[in-house]
């Protein structure tokens, strides 16, 4: 009999265990769950490229030896002249014999919202390797967007392995550029936010979560394993918070126009690059001899400066030279970014804008004396308006300033400031640093969409014209029957006449029918207050609906007879007709 009872519950806890085994796979066998446990992976493996990336750049930076220190006399004068054009030479070589096609930021929009996010892996990481050998030769560019590219290469390779769909492989390839500006700045939140604000261009629930995922998991490998360390910044307080908002809010609007000098820089600067008549090879070695000849008067302009902008917060600078070293930044890292260096725009935007409010600080403490906060209270704001106003991403920017510093009294000034960049900078120059590239290209895109395109085509170029509709006297069952065999959620209704009276769609099946109540016909759950499309409308007019409204179909009518139907346009009609658009545009303007 004892022997009998230990077999029962041995059978017992078998059958648990199987249960309970199979309920896990159930949860875990879902795309989403897939998806949040390759975030983890994504952002790991992250955190160790930018680990790697860091240990590269510390050791290249000893190589040419340029980030030693910001006094010319450690080395000759002709060295510090022409080692950031050495350096500019060897990019020249690498782009030009070895890279197909060049990668920043705005490579990584297009290639989410026009190429499917099929990254080109071999030229992402030359464009990494290249920034590297540009900034440790003195080139002023930052490291934070060749960080982002690092991290979205990474993405792009495991969604590669795993033969990803394309939707899959944009939210991997997402993943690794938030994991990449998350370790980067040791900032998981902004690293989330600049994803969404600048390369997706909308925020959708599906994404989110594997985003945090994998910044948070990159923040932890980069900060604990490779103790990857940003900006040392100081706290400051609101001393007058009445009178100081408005020296604040002048100050945000400055910045707009800052940010917008410094965008028309660079790509006035670009433009004259590609019109000089030199092998494209030796033209960012032209660039780096500029840059160079610039360091040797000035040489905090030169490689990431990281201590200048520490100091320039740290109240150690004049009025006069944080004025110099204002626009001799925006010329130094005009130079070397538009003769073909490689880098990114983050740091010289938050160089930019620490000269700039530290030097608006000064003039506000030599006119209020005693009641407004020190210069490095406003170069700390200015950092974050500059980088407002050149992204447009006026989030990142209050989230990168505020995780860097852990400081939450400066939120609000910060809050005002990079919204006022954001708002005048947008006024005077439509394009961000990031879309300008791709607007010269074809493109204007905009939330993750070529917005021309959406706004050339029209409702009847990708609606479906055989339409399954259902009547409304129909039983409830026959609809269920229907939606089971045809896998659509969503029908127009007809009248006896066969005039469009209405749609029924799954959720009003849920909605609107108890347990039991067979009675019913489709008429009475249909919701008859229909919103329409028009054939002659445009899909970006349509897209607009489907968000306001929340719904996925719209069946299309006359504008004559609203009850004359003559098609259905539905979000995926329009995603369809968008992406073979889009493929006709790259292959006409390659």
């Amino acid at each position: 009999m004892e022997i009998d009872e230990k077999h029962k519950l041995r059978l017992h806890v078998l059958r648990e265990y199987s249960r309970i085994r199979e309920s896990i796979t159930q949860v875990f066998d879902t795309d989403s769950s897939k998806i949040n446990s390759l975030a983890i992976i994504i952002g790991l493996l992250t955190g160790l490229v930018i680990g790697v990336y860091q240990l590269a750049l510390d050791y290249f930076d000893a190589f040419f030896g340029m980030q030693r220190g910001f006094s010319v006399h450690e080395f000759p004068h002709y060295y510090v002249v022409f080692m950031p054009a050495l350096g500019g030479l060897i990019v020249g070589i690498i782009s030009h014999l070895l890279m197909k096609k060049r990668y920043g930021v705005d490579g990584l929009i297009e290639t989410v919202a026009l190429r499917g996010a099929h990254l080109n892996l071999r030229d992402s990481f030359l464009e990494v390797f290249a920034s590297i050998i540009t900034i440790s030769s003195g080139g002023s560019l930052g490291k934070e967007a060749p960080g982002i590219l690092a991290g979205a290469g990474t993405g792009a390779f495991l969604g590669r392995i795993l033969k990803s769909p394309e939707r899959q492989l944009q939210i991997l390839l997402g993943c690794g550029a938030a994991g990449g500006i998350a370790a980067a700045f040791n900032a998981p939140l902004a690293g989330v936010v600049f994803v969404v604000e600048v390369i997706y261009g909308e925020l959708e629930t599906n994404t989110f979560i594997p985003l945090v995922i994998s910044s948070v998991f990159a923040t932890l490998v980069s900060s604990t394993v490779f103790g990857v360390e940003t900006l040392q910044i100081p706290s400051y307080l609101l001393v007058s918070p009445y009178k100081e908002f408005v020296l604040y809010l002048i100050l945000g609007l400055l910045a707009g126009i800052i940010s917008t000098i410094l965008i028309r820089t660079l790509y006035y600067t670009k433009d004259f690059f590609s019109r000089i008549p030199l092998h494209p090879i030796f033209k960012p070695a032209l660039g780096g001899l500029a840059v160079g000849a610039i360091g040797l008067f000035y040489p905090r302009v030169l490689g990431l400066g990281y201590g200048v902008i520490t100091d320039a917060i740290s109240n150690q600078f004049t009025f006069k030279l944080m004025i110099v070293l204002l626009f001799l930044k925006i010329l130094a890292f005009s130079l070397s970014l538009g003769s073909g260096g490689s880098g990114g725009s983050i740091v010289p935007s938050l160089f930019v804008g620490a000269m700039l409010g530290g030097a608006f600080g000064t003039i506000a403490n030599f006119f209020f004396p005693g009641i407004v906060a020190e210069s490095g209270a406003y170069a700390l704001v200015g950092m974050g308006a500059v980088f407002a106003g050149t992204a447009r991403a006026p989030l990142t920017a209050i989230l990168i300033l505020f995780e860097i510093t852990r400081n939450y009294n400066m939120i609000l000034p910060l809050m005002l400031a990079c919204v006022l960049s954001n708002v005048m900078s947008n006024a005077l120059y439509p394009e961000s640093i990031f879309t300008e590239s791709l607007r010269r290209k074809g493109f204007k895109i905009r939330k993750g969409r070529e917005i021309d395109i959406m706004s050339s085509m029209y409702v009847r170029d990708a609606m479906i014209t055989h339409v399954q509709t259902v009547f409304e006297e129909k039983s409830i069952e026959a609809l269920t029957v229907l939606m089971q065999v045809s896998r659509h959620v969503g029908f127009p209704v007809l009248d006896s006449k066969g005039k469009l009276s209405g749609i029924v769609t799954l959720s009003d099946l849920r909605s609107k029918v108890k347990s039991g109540e067979t009675g019913k016909k489709i008429g009475d759950i249909a919701t008859k207050n229909l919103e329409v499309a028009y054939p002659d409308e445009t899909l970006d007019a349509v897209l607009k609906r489907f968000a306001s409204k929340q719904i996925g179909r719209l069946p299309v009518v006359e504008r004559e007879d609203k009850t004359k139907l003559i098609g259905l346009i539905t979000r995926s009609d329009i995603v369809n007709s968008y992406n073979k658009k889009v493929v006709e545009k790259i292959r006409d303007t390659a």
